[in-house]
């Protein structure tokens, strides 16, 4: 049985002309780097539980893939971004460690669907993989300008994922949510305004994947933490996943352990 969770992402109104702008280098050359274990766990169990939109109230698990992800993306607007969201799942292949994800050619042997319209087209196409009903209740709740969502079956493993992304907004809303709907359509689905360094807040803007994000993504696809695992037996084993998890997160933006 198929459990969908519905989540989406805000992005800028004021967004600069070019994704590499000047805006997004300083952010990325200006972003914190170094967080205490209390700042991590806190943001882990805020965005790796719970949900924005909560199609079904059995959101206090873990929930992610178990599986290689291939992705399939539908280019239905211009510009045609597809190479964009290929840099985009590289960069993210790059940054987390026991992640299996690649872009497929091929819609039948895909796992995660990314379709791009048009802005005007977002409506409508909601309302086609939704269904009528869901997808008011998502324009009610959420006045989406991108979304993302999951199946997961009765264990908490994600089975397959939906990702809406507008193309014809600017190059930075589109970077900053195709990141953070690719992300959270791995299974941190949750928003929370509490936790400032994160993508994962209605309130932040950032173009790029952070640092602190990293440290979240790679805590959650540690095989030592299983989908369905409760808050409690997380907060068991991140003080030892959590050591390896700042290793291979320093080396790879050669900032310090």
């Amino acid at each position: 049985m198929l459990l969908p969770t519905v989540l989406l992402c805000l992005g800028p109104t004021a967004p600069p002309s070019r994704a590499d702008s000047a805006d997004t280098s300083a952010r990325r050359d200006t972003q914190r780097t170094i967080f205490s274990d209390a700042e991590i766990t806190d943001g882990f169990l805020k965005i790796a539980f719970g949900a924005e939109f909560r199609a079904d109230l059995r959101v206090d698990r873990i929930r992610k893939f178990d599986q290689p992800i291939r992705i399939f993306v539908d280019s239905r607007g211009e510009p045609d971004r597809r190479n964009q969201v290929a840099g985009i799942v590289a960069d993210i292949r790059t940054r987390i460690k026991n992640l299996d994800i690649a872009i497929t050619p091929t819609r039948v042997d895909a796992n995660m669907i990314i379709t791009l319209v048009l802005d005007r087209d977002l409506e409508r196409t909601i309302r086609t993989i939704y269904g009528a009903a869901r997808a008011r209740n998502i324009e009610r709740s959420l006045r989406p300008q991108c979304l993302a969502g999951f199946a997961k079956d009765d264990s908490y493993r994600i089975l397959r994922s939906e990702v809406l992304l507008v193309v014809d907004e600017g190059d930075f809303v589109f970077y900053d949510c195709a990141y953070e709907e690719i992300l959270q359509a791995l299974g941190p689905i949750n928003d929370d305004r509490t936790v400032p360094w994160s993508m994962f807040n209605d309130d932040v803007s950032m173009g790029f994947f952070g640092v602190y994000d990293q440290i979240l993504l790679n805590l959650l696809y540690d095989p030592r933490l299983r989908p369905g695992m409760t808050k409690q037996e997380a907060l068991e084993l991140l003080p030892q996943v959590l050591p390896e998890v700042r290793a291979f997160v320093a080396q790879s933006n050669a900032t310090p352990p």
